[in-house]
């Protein structure tokens, strides 16, 4: 397969310019959400970089049945969609189900799915025949040449408006390793990729009812993504990340990102 530009609204995942997928890990609450995507997209705004704004509406796989999940899909959607178009930015969630697939892909740019199911051919159909872009995020368990089944899938679904994100690959218990060579290997196939800085960072029930994480090694695995070659970044921001109600270990504080956002600029521009 031969990669082509992946267009998400005014954004190209593959183009000239390097993407960017960014925003909380969760919709904690309306006002916490529209306040994240305002803040944001005047930092990108003023730093000149393409976003794709990012929030989830329900975290399905959360370690602890105590742990905040969200708002649920049919309203998580809805406000996500009022801020793409307040904000004149394509926005981006994750999907579970077949049926979360057919409700984001009335209101969402592109669809995300998650590491844990991006084998499940349900909801990759279900995603594929919305029409809308997919962001397939590589499971922790899979080598970067085993998306090639999951392209055969997506384009047997009938959609070729994808990407891969890859996320970190498992490295024992309660650990993962980010392989820079799987960037190198996923482009080389032919396929658009992104590099997920804060996932990657993540220490999986490593807090034992919680996910931890090493929230500061993000930007430095985002650098050398970057200089590896990929065709953008995503990652989580959080306004105050020690009072966040999901994966505040690995999010990046919002205050830090104009000049994350300046550096990996500068990588990219060093490297094409």
């Amino acid at each position: 397969m031969n990669s082509k530009p992946l267009r998400v609204g005014k954004v190209t995942i593959g183009g000239k310019r390097p993407a960017f997928i960014l925003g909380p890990c969760v919709i904690e609450s309306e006002k916490f959400v529209w306040r994240m995507a305002e803040k944001i997209a005047r930092i990108c705004a003023g730093e000149d970089v393409d976003f794709i704004f990012k929030a989830s509406y329900d975290k399905a796989n959360r370690t602890s049945v105590r742990s905040f999940r969200g708002i649920g899909a049919r309203d998580g959607c809805e406000i996500l969609s009022a801020i793409g178009r307040e904000l004149k930015i394509p926005v981006t969630t994750d999907v579970h189900s077949p049926a979360e697939a057919e409700i984001a892909g009335e209101k969402i740019d592109m669809l995300q799915i998650p590491a844990f199911l991006c084998r499940q051919s349900d909801l990759l159909r279900a995603a594929a025949e919305t029409g809308r872009a997919i962001n397939v995020k590589k499971g922790q368990f899979l080598a970067p040449l085993d998306m090639g089944n999951i392209t055969e899938k997506l384009i047997a679904f009938g959609n070729e408006k994808f990407c891969f994100t890859e996320r970190g690959t498992t490295f024992g218990y309660n650990n993962l390793i980010a392989d820079m060579r799987s960037l190198y290997w996923i482009r080389k196939a032919g396929y658009r990729v992104i590099f997920d800085a804060t996932h990657s960072v993540q220490r999986p029930g490593g807090a034992g009812d919680a996910t931890s994480g090493d929230s500061v090694l993000a930007p430095v695995l985002a650098r050398a993504a970057m200089a590896a070659g990929c065709d953008g970044i995503f990652m989580e921001v959080h306004e105050n990340p020690a009072r966040a109600l999901s994966d505040g270990p690995n999010q990046v504080p919002l205050k830090d990102l104009p000049k994350h956002l300046r550096m990996l600029k500068a990588i990219h521009a060093a490297v094409s």
